[in-house]
């Protein structure tokens, strides 16, 4: 069985963008049971409309389901699983035995365990498997020799995380939201409160200067261990970022399914390679998370540095004209006149030039890009396809 690529989607422009660039499936919050509910726009009819655009390709949808579960959150819970039943959604994600008992009881629904349940070994997962669940996200605290052991002894199919946002706190069991902003993490309103900047004192005396303190995680980039993974079957390979942009989604992407396709080929590449191309993403600092062990110092943010992406996202492709070799961007961010540009398409393949002139589409000329959303029109002598992403380059 080929190791899926599963991708994050926190709204219908962003799956599609995940599927288009090469995600196997995508996993979505809608606007009930989900810990990204704030961050979503997937009301049912638009569940409906990305299942069967995802079908049509042969992909497919994942709805989560991972609240902590409060009394008044179990109303509209039989009729929410007939209604992702009934459109053919591929598997809900879960932490509520409740959802397990009741999808199984109502439900063909295929389950799938969060990583919020925080499996990390093969007798729990053994037991969930009992219980019904296909597959099981492990734990993101689980060590790369604690995935082989699980793999080697449990019959689900297991998930592993392996690039995004690392929750500073088990699992995401935090409740430091709750009591910074009242948000309540756990269901689905976390304020990412361990990002923000605070003074940090030992006793009385301050150790930070400016509020330059944070404790959150580096953000997870596993591409160093990707390979292994691969060697041991593992049944999906988890992107996370709901709330990030199209460009991120696209070019990280694109960036594991080139990766997976050269395992898969035979020919898999220096690791530079493929790391030197998601780096082209706005990202903060990352490291591998806990696949090395126990974390340390080095896998962790207590500082305010960010890392600045080696290209800047201007505008996707809407359209080309063959006949005037002229391109249809939608400017997304500013640029100008000279800029050199790349642009990344969904073939996982690259074209670099230079805008020599811009034009809007009654064919003004224009003395830069400046307007969001604004249709701009740019002379390359090469086709380029459709949601094609298009960034600047950095000098």
């Amino acid at each position: 069985m080929k190791t899926e690529l599963l991708a994050p989607a926190g709204n219908l422009e962003k799956a599609k963008i995940a599927l288009i660039y090469g995600a196997d499936a995508v996993y979505i919050g809608g606007k009930l049971f989900s810990l990204r509910a704030r961050a979503s726009n997937f009301d049912l009819s638009m569940i409906k409309e990305l299942v069967e655009f995802a079908h049509d390709l042969n992909k497919k949808v994942y709805v989560t389901m991972n609240i902590v579960f409060h009394d008044e959150d179990n109303y509209g819970l039989e009729d929410y699983l007939l209604e992702l039943d009934a459109m053919k959604v591929d598997a809900i994600i879960c932490t509520n035995t409740l959802v397990i008992e009741k999808a199984r009881e109502l439900t063909s629904l295929e389950i799938h365990l969060s990583t919020q349940f925080s499996v990390t070994n093969s007798a729990l997962a053994n037991y969930f498997f009992k219980q019904g669940v296909k597959r099981v996200v492990l734990s993101r605290e689980a060590s790369l020799n604690e995935i082989k052991a699980i793999k080697q002894n449990t019959k689900t199919d297991l998930e592993i995380f392996i690039h995004g946002g690392m929750c500073v706190s088990y699992s995401g069991r935090c409740t430091l939201s709750n009591y910074m902003v009242l948000r309540d993490a756990n269901r689905g309103g976390c304020a990412h409160s361990c990002r923000w900047l605070y003074n940090l004192y030992e006793k009385d005396e301050l150790l930070s200067e400016n509020y330059d303190f944070q404790m959150s995680s580096k953000d997870l980039e596993a591409t160093s261990f990707v390979k292994e993974l691969l060697d041991l079957g593992i049944a999906s390979l988890k992107i996370e970022g709901r709330m990030k942009s199209i460009h991120y989604i696209a070019t990280v992407i694109s960036t594991y399914r080139m990766m997976i396709d050269d395992y898969y080929n035979g020919c898999l590449r220096n690791i530079a390679v493929y790391q030197s191309e998601i780096k082209k993403a706005e990202n903060r600092l990352t490291s591998y998370g806990f696949f090395a062990g126990d974390t340390t110092i080095e896998q962790q943010l207590y500082n305010s540095r960010s890392e600045s992406p080696t290209k800047e996202f201007v505008g996707i492709v809407k359209d080309y004209n063959i006949e005037t070799k002229t391109v249809i961007i939608q400017q997304r961010n500013y640029f100008e006149p000279g800029d050199e540009l790349e642009i990344l398409m969904p073939n996982k393949t690259f074209i670099q030039f230079k805008a020599e002139k811009l034009f809007d589409e009654d064919n003004n000329i224009l003395d830069a890009a400046r307007h969001p959303l604004q249709l701009i029109k740019v002379h390359l002598e090469v086709s380029a396809i459709k949601n094609s992403m298009i960034r600047k380059v950095k000098k």
